[in-house]
């Protein structure tokens, strides 16, 4: 036995190999795939090829995320209080959800052959997806502290998560856009287009006489392809999670001390913080697509503008992790968040222009980047701080985050269901070559007004937020000092047994 075997047993013990960890990562991968699609093409599906009445599309899109949302603590509850079995306590809902959690998905992007209850099949398709998502999401991320007893090992396996997690959102714009923009139907020519010239108004209508006219049949059957590869992706991501990684029995109390955990400070404001700007980027996200479509007119190149966003914020994580380390977090929030806002403003102000508009988009890019990146890293500082204040106050690191993810799902689901209902309101026409002025002026507030304000808010709350460089360095070291009095009494303890 070498040296360090002989040293350090416990810790030799729980060390995760790279497959261990790469195979953790790649199942937080299903995840951000399919809300990436859903959370960028979804309204414009339901809006344009689902032809689904703007006003009943706001309520799915509300309803299905505040349901997610509530889903939530009520799943961690029920995981709480599961039986271990011999594949572990999380493990058997995450291979149990996803059979169902998949065919569910590929109905979502199903139209149905009949018009009276659509609204009533893609309400309880989307419910019942983010049901059973959860039912994988909330155990996978509670894995975390199963997965080795070393924080060590523990804050290792989470960048490799990021890492995939960021290549996920990637993966999944690019699979959903990429196959639904080669078949992505010609628009509807309205009572706003006056046609003064028959070869203007095919343009204008993306109709080109050399090529073959895509019909709105080929679009269904290009979001169900792009659909059937992600529910693919999903079943292989599943089953490389299950056979990669083995779950460790420790006992571990996940709805203990809510009360406890919801009145620490530093917290509350923190996710105030993020639930403003996360609003903030989600309604950019939601309204993007159709602004790029409608507004700007680029019906045909709006799935290369998403992808140059998510790629954007895919190559800029190195800088913002280098700039954090750098200057400090709350730093860092501050400009990738504000850098973000003349683009913002730009993309509205200035005419119609793709090249513009390709600047704008991996100008976002590196906000989005902020918003991804930051939260995750900011919480392990808010969970430092709360062990300090309670040292005797164990188990609830999956609350933190628990918690975080219910607020933002709230969040998300507000924002799509105002958005799609403020469509509404400005009279949207599903498919329409044109849309009334009421409609560009309403997407414009969604994807620059409303977010900026928003931000504005989140970075106000953001100045009261209590945990800067110096106490979080102070936390790093107090936590130390308690991680190695602990180490030398187990030590003490487990030599004495040896003497006996």
């Amino acid at each position: 036995a070498s040296f360090s075997e002989l040293t350090f047993p416990h810790e030799h013990r729980n060390r995760l190999s790279i497959c261990n960890k790469l195979s953790y990562a790649i199942g937080g991968a299903p995840y951000q795939i399919t809300g990436c699609a859903l959370g960028f093409f979804l309204q414009i599906y339901l809006l344009d090829v689902a032809q689904v009445d703007p006003f009943y599309a706001s309520i799915i899109l509300f309803v299905g995320r505040a349901w997610d949302a509530i889903t939530d603590p009520t799943v961690g509850f029920l995981v709480s209080r599961s039986p271990w079995t011999r594949f572990g306590r999380m493990m058997p809902w995450i291979v149990l959800s996803t059979p169902l959690a998949v065919l569910s998905y590929f109905l979502i992007w199903y139209v149905p052959p009949f018009e009276d209850n659509k609204v009533i099949w893609y309400l309880f398709f989307y419910c019942l997806f983010q049901t059973l998502q959860t039912c994988f999401h909330v155990p996978y991320s509670a894995l975390t502290m199963f997965i080795s007893s070393e924080q060590k090992e523990r804050d290792s396996a989470t960048a490799y998560r990021m890492t995939i997690e960021v290549l996920g959102t990637v993966l999944g714009t690019a699979i959903q856009g990429q196959i639904v923009g080669m078949a992505n139907a010609p628009c509807v020519p309205g009572p706003f287009d006056i046609p003064t010239d028959l070869n203007i108004s095919f343009k204008s209508a993306g109709i080109n006489d050399s090529e073959p006219v895509i019909s709105l049949e080929h679009t269904k059957a290009a979001y169900m392809i792009a659909s059937g590869v992600i529910c693919l992706i999903y079943v292989l991501c599943a089953v490389v999670l299950f056979f990669g990684v083995r779950e460790q029995k420790e006992p571990m109390s996940f709805f203990q001390g809510i009360k406890l955990v919801m009145g620490h400070g530093p917290y509350a404001k923190l996710v105030m913080v993020f639930l403003f700007t996360s609003l903030a980027f989600m309604l950019l996200e939601g309204n993007f697509a159709l602004f790029c479509s409608s507004t700007l007119g680029f019906r045909n190149d709006f799935q290369n503008i998403l992808l140059v966003i998510m790629l954007s914020a895919t190559l800029v994580i190195p800088f913002w992790q280098w700039f954090l380390t750098r200057f400090g977090k709350k730093t860092a929030v501050y400009v990738g968040t504000l850098s973000v806002v003349p683009f913002m403003i730009m993309v509205v102000c200035l005419k119609s222009n793709l090249i513009v508009t390709y600047i704008v988009s991996f100008a976002a890019g590196v906000g989005v980047a902020v918003a991804f990146l930051l939260p995750w890293s900011m919480l392990p500082d808010v969970i430092d701080d709360f062990q300090v204040q309670n040292p005797n106050s164990t188990g609830h690191e999956a609350l933190f985050y628990s918690f975080y993810v219910f607020f933002t799902k709230f969040a998300s689901g507000v924002s799509l269901g105002i958005s799609t209902l403020s469509l509404d309101f400005a009279g949207y026409i599903s498919r329409g070559c044109s849309q009334p002025e009421e409609v560009h002026l309403t997407l414009k507030v969604l994807v620059s007004a409303a977010p900026i304000a928003l931000i504005i808010i989140g970075l106000i709350i953001l100045y009261f937020y209590p945990i800067d460089e110096e106490r979080r360095q102070g936390n790093r070291k107090l936590l130390q000092e308690q991680r190695d009095n602990e180490t030398d009494s187990d030590t003490d303890s487990t030599e004495l047994a040896n003497v006996v």
